[in-house]
């Protein structure tokens, strides 16, 4: 049996979210968690493998809104977990709730 190393997903803040999630130049999965949120400790292993099946395709990204309510606030995250797909500085498309892998990868097509 083959085992992929599954690298953790790199959580941005405010000094850093225009750069790497708006001035991308590939899609980007953000996930919007509290460390308090059950569905979202469920949800980060998934993002994580998501993060590693995507890598030179896509970016995926954390937002910590207790560490963050500007980004939580500016793109209007009142529930978490918030998934959020960004293209071109724009967000493509946004989901509420623990999702599937599945879903969460259409969420990037």
């Amino acid at each position: 049996m083959e085992f992929k190393e599954i690298k953790m997903s790199e959580v941005v803040n405010s000094s850093d979210f225009k750069a790497k999630v708006l001035d991308a130049d590939k899609p980007v999965l953000v996930d919007f968690f509290a460390t308090w949120c059950g569905p979202c400790k469920r949800l980060g292993p998934i993002i994580d493998e998501i993060s590693s099946e995507v890598e030179g395709k896509a970016y995926v990204y954390k937002v910590d809104i207790d560490q963050s309510p500007d980004i939580a606030a500016e793109f209007r995250v009142s529930s978490v977990p918030t998934i959020i797909s960004f293209e071109n500085g724009s967000i493509k498309k946004k989901t509420v709730g623990l999702q599937s892998k599945a879903a969460l990868l259409e969420l990037l097509r």
